[in-house]
């Protein structure tokens, strides 16, 4: 294992997250609570909540504060099969999101970013197992023994078009080439055995069906409710045609994937999740849905005719815990701290494939529409022009170019994880009437609340250059820092001080050997 990854062990010292010495390794979403509820990070409801409204209003209401547990709602009336719900599954929790990909969760968020970049470049390819030893076949139906209306199927807010019971969960579909695509697209449940299906133009998940569709067959898809967040993560990132999500995954989790046989479809089903159906999409054959309330505040969109899938088994564990994902603003949103890391992450290697030289870091800020809206790039300049080449080339390349509205560089000495640090930088080294570029006619996206109908998807972007400008490097003015001697002789006498809490960590120092003491990063 690389430095960063986490098998055993208690986190470093000094982390919210202190405890006895645990495993961190799982197989399926059951043994990732486990391991959540040892670190304290899972809390258990036990009253009745109604699915329709409350369950997402407790969700909402206990998720206010950046970190909030993970909570898992165990009782519902007209129950018949002992459902649960798993909300805030992954949330605006860095720690949590260690903890499903196997890192340190006493980790920075920067370096989480830098571990995710290796560890998500790993391929795994999944493996079957006989569906005897599926623990998803515990209870299997089919046909009219089928009734999805009988599970506690959140509705999330008042003008939702309805019950959604597709958020926090996967989609399967396969291209002609045999690859399996994982995607997260939200099912609107229209009735006992009917499912919604809310493509994404553009998206190999609506590319597959299309394929079969031209073909003159139905096209096969199996939905996953009840998965190891691993999935729904990846699920939700933009992988190449020719690469599956499920090899990241298991890649990511340095285990395959198991897959079993399913009862109709051809394709395989995931064989540890607690919930997955195989259905039929038939070319023309659409429901009404949504809206629904999404991640970045507003509902999306007005009810409009989607694919609807034809239910024709069900799967499940006994009590399964089906996993629901509340959109909404930062930090209640699901997709709040994991798109934050992975997205920059992704960025990150991005600008590492297009040679860009000196970046230090990238951060896609989570409050920014989770994560979606707004990129710092910290970089160490080494020629004209270098900062404007990094914002452009960010605006371009594939993980950043779809939605971002907002593109900062700053310099090195600057953490992008930090948005204090990043205000400073542009309030001390931008001047608005240098510094701003626009970029129109960008790609957007398809709910953009800020676009007028006629507009979407074409959007733009706002290049922030807030490094300190490369012409006037040697008269600028010299930024404040600590002597490094000084700053170690504090933390080590941090307890002397009584001080809470643990010495905050810096990498910035004033530079002795330089005239005028300018600033030196620790290497």
């Amino acid at each position: 294992m690389a430095a960063g990854d986490f098998q055993q062990g208690a986190p470093r010292p000094g982390s919210k997250m202190d405890s006895t010495s645990k495993p961190a390794r799982w197989r399926d979403l059951r043994e990732w609570l486990s391991l959540l509820e040892q670190y304290g990070e899972l809390h258990r409801i036990g009253a009745a909540v109604d699915p329709a409204e409350e369950l997402s209003a407790v969700t909402f209401m206990a998720t206010r504060q950046p970190g909030a547990k993970a909570l898992l709602f165990e009782q519902f009336d007209n129950n018949p099969f002992g459902a649960r719900v798993l909300a805030n599954m992954l949330g605006s929790s860095k720690e949590r999101y260690a903890l499903a990909v196997g890192l340190d969760p006493a980790m920075t968020t920067r370096d989480m970013i830098a571990a995710t970049s290796r560890i998500t470049s790993r391929r795994v390819a999944p493996i079957k197992v006989a569906k005897r030893n599926a623990p998803v076949n515990e209870i299997v139906l089919r046909g009219d023994d089928i009734d999805l209306t009988r599970f506690p199927v959140p509705t999330f807010w008042p003008a939702d078009g309805g019950p959604f019971i597709g958020t926090g969960s996967i989609t399967m579909t396969a291209a002609a080439s045999g690859r399996i695509n994982v995607g997260v697209y939200r099912q609107q449940l229209h009735g006992p055995r009917r499912v919604g299906l809310s493509f994404v133009p553009g998206r190999h998940g609506l590319l597959d069906c299309e394929a079969a569709w031209a073909q003159g067959k139905p096209a096969e898809i199996v939905a996953a409710y009840g998965i190891d967040p691993v999935l729904m993560m990846v699920g939700s990132q933009r992988y190449a045609a020719d690469e599956s999500e499920l090899d990241v995954a298991g890649g990511i989790m340095e285990s395959p994937v198991e897959l079993t046989d399913g009862e109709v479809v051809n394709l395989p089903i995931p064989a540890r999740a607690e919930m997955v159906i195989e259905g039929l999409v038939y070319p023309g054959d659409e429901e009404v849905e949504g809206p629904l309330g999404e991640f970045h505040g507003f509902y999306s969109g007005k009810p409009s005719r989607k694919p609807a899938i034809e239910v024709q088994a069900l799967h499940m564990r006994e009590r399964p815990i089906m996993t629901a994902a509340l959109m909404a603003t930062y930090p209640s949103c699901e997709i709040g701290a994991y798109q934050a890391i992975m997205r920059s992450a992704r960025i990150q290697d991005n600008l590492a494939e297009m040679k860009v030289p000196g970046i230090q870091g990238v951060y896609c800020h989570p409050a920014a529409a989770s994560a979606n809206c707004l990129v710092v790039v910290s970089l160490r300049q080494m020629y004209p022009g270098h900062a404007s080449q990094a914002l452009a080339l960010t605006a371009h390349c594939p993980a950043a170019t779809y939605y971002t509205k907002w593109i900062v560089a700053v310099d090195e000495d600057v953490d992008p994880t930090n948005f204090d640090e990043v205000v400073w930088a542009l309030s001390t080294r931008c001047n608005p009437a240098d510094d701003l570029d626009v970029l129109r006619n960008t790609m957007s996206f398809r709910a953009d609340p800020s676009l007028a109908p006629e507009a979407k998807p074409f959007g733009s972007k706002v290049l922030v250059n807030a490094c300190t400008p490369y012409r006037h490097r040697a008269s600028a003015p010299v930024r404040t820092a600590l002597r490094e001697s000084l700053y170690s002789r504090v933390r080590d006498r941090w307890q002397d001080f009584q001080l809470p809490g643990q010495p905050p960590v810096l990498d910035q120092f004033y530079n002795e050997a330089k005239p005028g003491g300018d600033v030196k990063q620790r290497p």
